[in-house]
Formats: structure tokens, sequence, C-alpha cells
């Protein structure tokens, strides 16, 4: 198992429910092949620059432990949902 630390942003227009509906469907991919060691959501921010016409974001960060194929099943995940703005996700093994 490699230790990756997932940060993504989401978009501010999500109501309360389905932000937490949203993080719980990724807590649910990572812990089908691994577990997660923290989460923190840092909350609504400023972006650096504007993305989509947007200048706040919500930050969510999670720090897991997984088999290699999570990340990429997560990618897959944020490509296709249109709520997330940007992600990153970071092998700490390396």
């Amino acid at each position: 198992m490699n230790k990756y630390e997932l940060l993504f942003i989401l978009d501010t227009e999500l109501d309360e429910e389905a932000r937490a509906s949203y993080i719980e469907r990724i807590k649910g991919i990572i812990g089908e092949t691994g577990e997660i060691e923290t989460i923190d959501e840092w909350g609504t921010r400023k972006l650096a620059y504007e993305i989509n016409k947007k200048n706040e974001g919500y930050y969510v960060k999670i720090n897991f432990k997984s088999a290699p194929e999570t990340p990429k099943e997560l990618v897959r995940v944020f490509g296709i949902s249109e709520s997330v703005l940007r992600h990153l996700i970071i092998n700490q093994d390396e």
C-alpha cells in the first residue's frame, strides 16, 4: 500500500448536503482498497486565479493509504464530475 495526499476543490455553488454526499463518495472509493488517515475540510477559500469564471472554491484534503489503482479511479471520477474545479494527488512514498 502506498501513501497518498489528495487535494480537491469543489464548486461553492453546491449546497451543503450535495457537498457532504460528494465527499462521502470519494471516501467510499478510497475505502474499497485502502484506508483514510486524515480528512481536512479547509472550507471556502479564495482561488489564486479564476477557474470557470469562479473566484472561490471549497477545499478538501485527504491523506490515505491504498493500492496504486485507487488514484487512477479517483482521477477518472474527478474528470467526469462538473462540481470539481481542480484536483491533485501526490504519492508521498516517492
